[in-house]
């Protein structure tokens, strides 16, 4: 792990805790999974300000490459709920995807319980648009 922990932005921070607590209403077992791994993660996090984010870490609206197993360079901007779109490339935060790669950094490698099994991504690129 490059930063050696996850980095979140203060703000972004209480926006993801915000959407976690309501997303508890959700049925799906893989969504509630990737939430509670997250909720563990979040325990470790280095908190910062917006000033002190570095440019290559994963956060919202963050343009995200990465490699799985299955597949080489898949490219998503990760959003809020309300602006998932998976036609046009953008998937929510709590997507298990979204949830995988937020707070992460561009060459992280790191292992998740997605609906198909457990898988490995490489994030390869991070664009802040």
């Amino acid at each position: 792990m490059k930063y050696e922990t996850i980095i979140i932005e203060e703000d972004e921070l209480n926006i993801l805790k915000r959407i976690m607590s309501m997303s508890r209403y959700l049925n799906d077992k893989s969504y509630k999974a990737s939430i509670s791994h997250l909720y563990a993660e979040l325990e470790k996090v280095k908190v910062v300000n917006e000033e002190d984010m570095p440019k290559d870490v994963i956060r919202f609206n963050s343009i995200v490459t990465f490699e799985t197993p299955f597949s080489k360079n898949q490219s998503y901007q990760i959003v809020t709920p309300e602006k998932s779109d998976i036609k046009n490339n953008k998937i929510s935060v709590l997507a298990p995807m979204g949830l995988a790669l937020f707070g992460y950094a561009k060459g992280d490698e790191l292992t998740w319980e997605f609906p198909s099994g457990e898988n490995t991504i490489k994030i390869t690129d991070v664009k802040q648009p």
